[in-house]
């Protein structure tokens, strides 16, 4: 019980630290900064940084500044020049070596790659060293991807209230399924799985730039009074706003292509991304569907 009690103490404040860094990117993150937010020596942070996450800190801390400046080469005018100054290179030349690192692209070519700015059918092939798709194959995709999305969802623009809730962080969509049974062992005890609780997954990351192993996300649950934390249990909200809102009834296999669907209808509709993560509120258990089908629906934050 005791090194139970320490992994899950552990991991909260190394969450805390995801989310420092995610809300200040743009700034000096040293070690003995983030250290202190964890409430570690700096030793020991990192030693305890890198067993959680498998990246040493400065690795992850260029990693997601590279995925944030690839998001921003998709959705905003903003140059190179611009970017590398945003996120901490030294100059251009330094930026685009170690986005060529990562993307086996330059951030030039990479915009160039991706003109449709939602996609991830592009960069992870190119992650992956492998040819990028031909244009007509590409467009054949994109062109199917709309068509679906007309046909299976219903979206809406909606000003969404605010939303508190409890959640659990994990790295890696393979461990978000553990994360949603920690939630589940915390909120049972507490009655807080009635019928009307509704289960919300909250993406910090975007899959169209970080693989999927990599990409940070929050099991949560909307809560409407006061609850007791323990453990990995943390509590945090998502803010009122516009949001693109979709509404589907979909096989498990079928959520890749559905948000791939709906940033496409943004950028058709003209939309544009806030800086605020996207989330899914699950409507039922899909396992007692009569077709193991998922009724969820889609939020991206809108500007």
């Amino acid at each position: 019980m005791f090194e139970e009690e320490l992994q899950a103490d552990y991991k909260n404040r190394i969450n805390r630290v995801f989310e420092f860094i995610d809300e200040n990117l743009e700034a000096n993150l040293s070690l003995q900064k983030l250290a202190q937010i964890a409430c570690f020596s700096p030793f020991h942070f990192h030693r305890i940084f890198r067993f959680i996450t498998g990246e040493r800190l400065n690795e992850y801390v260029k990693r997601r500044r590279i995925e944030k400046s690839a998001l921003e080469l998709l959705h905003t005018n903003n140059t190179t020049t611009v970017l590398a100054h945003k996120f901490g290179f030294s100059d251009n030349s330094s930026f685009s070596k170690a986005f060529k690192n990562y993307y086996s692209v330059s951030p030039t070519e990479f915009k160039k790659l991706n003109p449709h700015r939602h996609s991830k059918i592009r960069q992870l092939n190119s992650k992956n060293g492998q040819a990028y798709p031909d244009l007509e194959k590409y467009i054949c995709t994109i062109n199917n991807l709309k068509k679906w999305i007309k046909m299976n969802a219903n979206v809406q623009i909606t000003e969404i209230p605010a939303m508190q809730l409890a959640y659990v962080s994990c790295l890696g969509s393979q461990n978000l399924q553990e994360a949603y049974a920690e939630l589940i062992r915390w909120a049972t005890p507490q009655g807080l799985l009635s019928e009307e609780a509704k289960m919300v997954t909250i993406y910090h990351d975007s899959f169209k730039v970080t693989t999927s192993e990599k990409v940070r996300m929050s099991a949560s649950m909307i809560i409407n009074s006061p609850v007791e934390i323990a453990g990995e249990i943390r509590l945090t909200s998502i803010d009122a706003g516009k949001c693109i809102v979709a509404n589907l009834t979909i096989g498990v296999h079928e959520f890749e292509k559905s948000w791939t669907g709906l940033f496409l209808w943004m950028n058709e509709n003209g939309y544009k991304k806030a800086d605020r993560a996207p989330f899914e509120v699950y409507h039922n258990n899909f396992n007692e569907h009569p077709e193991k089908k998922a009724i969820v629906d889609f939020y991206i934050p809108v500007g």
